[in-house]
């Protein structure tokens, strides 16, 4: 099995991907020649990774009869310096609000994700740190990006 993406060139500096019957646009600043119809490429890696990481958590949870009132990611992720442009590091936060009682459940599923299941995660975590930090209810339970990070070979 394999996943494809058709993309074609509209014109100017915009692209349309279609994926599984969507389209996403992408596009670049005016400043560059776009019309800023669509956010540029790269991000969509960082989109990559909260949309992977985030069923993950949401699919865990239901499993055990769980469910999160909220659940909010963001993600960063630091850009190099010097061509080519690329992330030298990404950090998530995930901000979860539900039941007192299911924050040992939340966590799981965060650590389950992030250290077994997200193919995303796992994928950059071969090439650059991927750290993470939890938030359940307004509080901090877990942030590994205070952490020293050994750099992979």
């Amino acid at each position: 099995m394999k996943h494809e993406v058709e993309t074609m060139w509209m014109g100017k500096m915009q692209f349309n991907a279609l994926v599984n019957g969507h389209t996403l646009i992408m596009d670049a600043p005016e400043r560059v020649g776009g019309e800023d119809h669509g956010p540029i490429p790269k991000p969509f890696v960082l989109t990559a990774l909260s949309g992977c990481t985030g069923m993950d958590v949401i699919a865990l949870l239901r499993k055990q009869g769980k469910e999160l009132v909220d659940l909010n990611l963001k993600v960063s992720g630091e850009i190099s310096k010097q061509p080519p442009i690329e992330y030298v590091s990404v950090h998530i936060i995930y901000e979860l609000k539900g039941n007192a009682e299911d924050e040992r459940a939340a966590f799981d599923a965060v650590m389950t994700s992030q250290e077994k299941i997200c193919g995303v995660s796992h994928m950059l975590k071969k090439i650059i740190p991927v750290t993470w930090q939890i938030v359940y209810n307004g509080k901090e339970i877990f942030d590994n990006s205070k952490q020293s990070i050994t750099q992979l070979n």
